[in-house]
């Protein structure tokens, strides 16, 4: 399987000529090419950086065998399409093409004690990527390649080291860093490195570049 990174939490799966996309946002010039093209896409939440609503709107209109998966504020935003929406939470499994899907958890990290949080999942796929989206989910079952989130107005670096420390994949991939400079995202990979506190190779991959995991 092969996954390529895009601008902050997107992120593309390939295998066997199909495409999942996870969390096709607004903050990724490309979301709407890549949801058009797409086998299937999962949104972890619907705050926009994840969910541009247009995009995936667009693309269920252009692709009539695309398929979307989400929680249940997804759904209600972009309508059932004969069912080819669906809302999922902890505990579901279900396959689409060549990709087998777990999902985990239930809410987004806390921003601030005045923002009521929203529902949030994690996705495993195939038993080796897992994206948390918004939140520190420990899936509680053994995970290959591990995405990150290393920015965000929730997260912060003692809680990414833990969160690897406790996930212990065998691999860790930053993603949602858009609100990083370099430096800073350099400085996260190695904290969370194997030379760091995390103790898990932790690689930063560029927008569009590809590894197979």
């Amino acid at each position: 399987m092969e996954l390529t990174k895009y601008n902050h939490a997107t992120v593309v799966l390939e295998q066997d000529g199909a495409t999942l996309v996870i969390d096709p946002g607004t903050f990724t010039p490309e979301a709407a090419d890549l949801v058009r093209r797409a086998t299937a896409v999962l949104v972890t939440h619907e705050h926009a950086d994840h969910f541009d609503v247009d995009a995936i709107r667009s693309g269920l209109d252009a692709n009539e065998s695309l398929v979307v998966r989400g929680p249940a504020g997804v759904v209600e935003q972009l309508g059932e399409h004969g069912g080819r929406v669906a809302a999922v939470r902890a505990g579901d499994a279900f396959e689409v093409g060549p990709f087998s899907v777990q999902v985990f958890g239930e809410e987004h990290a806390v921003i601030h004690r005045d923002i009521p949080t929203i529902a949030n999942v994690g996705f495993l796929v195939n038993g080796a990527v897992f994206h948390p989206g918004d939140a520190y989910l420990v899936p509680g079952v053994p995970v290959q390649t591990l995405l990150v989130p290393t920015s965000g107005p929730w997260a912060s670096t003692a809680a990414g080291v833990d969160y690897v420390r406790e996930v212990a994949p065998e691999r860790a991939i930053q993603i949602h860093e858009l609100l990083l400079s370099d430096a800073g995202q350099q400085m996260n990979v190695r904290m969370l490195g194997t030379e760091g506190l995390g103790g898990v190779p932790t690689t930063i991959l560029q927008v569009g570049e590809t590894a197979t995991v």
